[in-house]
Order: C-alpha cells, then sequence, then structure tokens
C-alpha cells in the first residue's frame, strides 16, 4: 500500500513528470478563496460522506488530497481508503507546506 503522506516536492516533480494525480481539496469554501492548487476537485471534509462518489475512481490515478496543514486530508485519506481508494494519500504540511516549499506565488493564510 502506498505511504499515507506525500511531500510537497515529491508531488511537484510527479506533476511535473505527467503521472496522472487527481487533486482533492478538503478545506472550507473561504479557504479555497484563498489559494488552491490548479485542477483541484473541491469537497469539504465535512461534506465527504455524502459526495465521496463524485471522486472519479481512476486505477491508473494517485489521488491526492490536501487541506491547510495536512491533518483534515490525512483524515479524508483513512476515510477514502476504506471506500476503496487505495492509491490516495495526503499532501504532507498541506497547501501551506506547499506554499512553502513548492510555489512561493501562492498565498499563505
Amino acid at each position: 500500500m502506498m505511504p499515507l503522506e506525500i511531500s510537497p516536492r515529491d508531488l511537484a516533480m510527479h506533476l511535473e513528470n505527467g503521472r496522472a494525480i487527481r487533486l482533492l481539496d478538503v478545506r472550507q469554501p473561504w479557504e479555497a478563496n484563498l489559494a488552491q492548487l490548479a485542477n483541484s476537485q473541491f469537497i469539504p471534509l465535512s461534506e465527504l460522506p455524502a459526495r465521496a462518489s463524485e471522486i472519479p475512481s481512476d486505477a491508473d490515478a494517485m489521488l491526492v488530497v490536501y487541506c491547510h496543514h495536512g491533518v483534515r486530508s490525512l483524515s479524508a485519506v483513512h476515510y477514502l481508503r476504506q471506500l476503496g481508494h487505495a492509491d490516495t494519500c495526503s499532501l504532507a504540511g498541506g497547501i501551506d507546506a506547499w506554499s512553502c516549499e513548492v510555489d512561493p506565488t501562492l498565498p499563505r493564510y
């Protein structure tokens, strides 16, 4: 089974190399309005149980879940793995770490 977390740098490398990756943002709407990663699907963590069926089951793509600091996304990963999304991991340190380590133009909050 894949690790529970992926570092921002490793995710950036996979994206640069063209690996099939789906991004899932589980933050609140006001957070997503401040900053988000391109091509992300947005489902707040509180809505995930009701909306999990909206997440495509693509065996060829890794699902990377993110939030602000990586706590909510880790919770989402555990839940999604129980539903059968095996290739799912959390962005370690969340979008805040992404801004610090990969894309400093992304606003921090």
